[in-house]
């Protein structure tokens, strides 16, 4: 299946690449996404998402395979396996940046292949739902990266100090590094694609809904 989304960003095209090109500055403002590891050039980590009272959580991988700064083009490589085996997810993102009248725009194209319970959903529900978590993913990349790296450039000190002696370089590091980061939230897919999905999983809920209140009675009786 094959996804193309476009977003603009308020920087200029060479900070624009810096910041989307480093996956450890950018993977909390992805939703649903929490790096755990990074280990050489893979990045490790969990994405989680929400169909009304089910939710899956996915293992995964992702790294650049291809990347032309001069082009200002990256691919990047995903792949993940939900946590009781139920289903798997893999996707090749192609990402070009151009220079655009008020920042940066970038084109992405998502080869995306999936298996399991969010599969049943169709192709039209995924575009709806990978729409509006790129757009939260924007803000959250404007509010708390673009923005942040913005204010910091403009602290300037009042005196520059004297150089010091620069300490002796530590040991590079052997193994996976180890990310203390904050766990995240699971994607609600209702709530995201609205009505649209939710007609195609009501009789899938309501299916659901029965055999929790059969088993609760079976354990009563």
């Amino acid at each position: 299946m094959e996804l193309k989304h476009d977003f603009s960003v308020s920087v200029p095209i060479e900070r624009a690449w810096s910041v989307l090109t480093d996956l450890e500055q950018i993977a909390p403002c992805m939703p649903g996404a929490q790096l755990l590891e990074v280990d050489g050039d893979e990045y490790r980590g969990v994405v989680k998402v929400k169909v009304g009272p089910i939710t899956a959580q996915y293992k995964g991988i992702a790294r650049i395979v291809d990347i032309d700064p001069n082009e200002h083009r990256a691919v990047l490589r995903a792949e993940g396996r939900e946590a009781r085996g139920q289903g798997n997810a893999a996707a090749t993102v192609t990402a070009i940046l151009e220079e655009g009248p008020s920042g940066t725009d970038v084109h992405i194209t998502t080869e995306l292949e999936i298996s399991g319970k969010v599969a049943q959903f169709g192709r039209g529900a995924l575009v709806e739902v990978s729409k509006k978590l790129l757009d939260q993913f924007v803000r959250e990349l404007e509010a708390n990266v673009l923005r942040a790296e913005a204010e910091s450039e403009g602290d300037t000190p009042t005196e520059v100090a004297e150089a010091a002696e620069p300490p002796a370089p530590a040991p590079a590091p052997t193994g996976p590094r180890f990310i203390d980061s904050p766990e995240a939230k699971p994607v609600d897919l209702l709530d995201a694609a609205g009505g649209s999905m939710l007609k195609r999983v009501a009789p899938f809920l309501f299916l659901v809904a029965i055999l929790l209140v059969l088993g609760r009675r079976r354990r009563r009786a």
